[in-house]
């Protein structure tokens, strides 16, 4: 069993990481509205969250850091809010991929290529190619993902292998369907986290995060900061996890 968070020498907390956390990162537009500017200020500020939270995760020896950059129901925002979280993303690509590289930063992308524009989809190939090799942590981006729309793609995968004969129906268990999920290969989410209050998953990992323990924050995603992210880490470590038994383990 994985030891517990105990204090240091110095009084400071030493924080065993979970393996996998998962965050939610939501509430750009509302840090935005209160401070009485326009929501794309927000999403830029939120971008700076990100990189916090990149680098807080590889201090604290995090494995995988999934984030919800873009659901493919955010299709449903104004253009002009679109077109503007669509070019956040090339500019992070572009201005932090070489730094991510050198930290020994994995990216994966898990979501759909319809509807995101030639040019974007080059910067993300390129982004998985340059850094598929690196192992400090894998950065997973959820852009254009929905999890029930990566179920049904699973789904529909496992059915046509089973129409063209070449997997028996029998053998699709749990371990088959995961596999057939964009995660594949990703263990699931220890901790998800989510911001501004809000307690719902929005369609983000649902099959996942069967076991994972949710954290719920009630500040803005502009607001994450390391000193967020540890107490977090500090809620995860507080619960009991049983995984549908009678004793607590631990999977980290």
């Amino acid at each position: 069993m994985a030891a517990a968070p105990k204090p240091s020498d110095d009084g400071a907390l030493a924080l065993t990481p979970p393996r996998h956390v998962a965050i939610i990162m939501d509430g750009n537009g509302r840090w935005a509205k209160e401070r009485g500017m326009p929501r794309t200020l927000g999403h830029r500020q939120g971008v700076e969250a990100v990189r916090r939270a990149v680098r807080t995760a590889i201090e604290l020896e995090i494995t995988y850091l999934t984030i919800f950059s873009f659901s493919s129901e955010n299709w449903k925002r104004p253009v002009d809010e679109v077109d503007d979280l669509m070019g956040l993303m090339k500019r992070f690509i572009r201005r932090d991929l070489a730094e991510l590289h050198k930290a020994g930063v994995c990216i994966r992308i898990i979501g759909e290529r319809q509807h995101v524009d030639t040019e974007l989809m080059t910067l993300i190939d390129e982004a998985v190619e340059l850094t598929k090799g690196n192992d400090r942590l894998t950065l997973v981006i959820a852009f254009n993902y929905g999890s029930r729309g990566e179920i049904a793609k699973a789904a529909r995968r496992l059915a046509e292998e089973v129409a063209a004969g070449k997997l028996d129906p029998a053998a699709i268990d749990v371990g088959r369907m995961a596999d057939a999920l964009d995660t594949s290969g990703i263990p699931d989410p220890d901790l998800l986290i989510r911001t501004s209050g809000e307690m719902r998953l929005s369609n983000f990992l649902l099959w996942q995060t069967a076991y994972s323990e949710f954290v719920f924050l009630d500040c803005y995603w502009p607001d994450f900061d390391k000193a967020a992210f540890e107490g977090a880490i500090r809620e995860f470590w507080s619960r009991e996890r049983r995984f549908g038994g009678l004793t607590k383990r631990s999977t980290a």
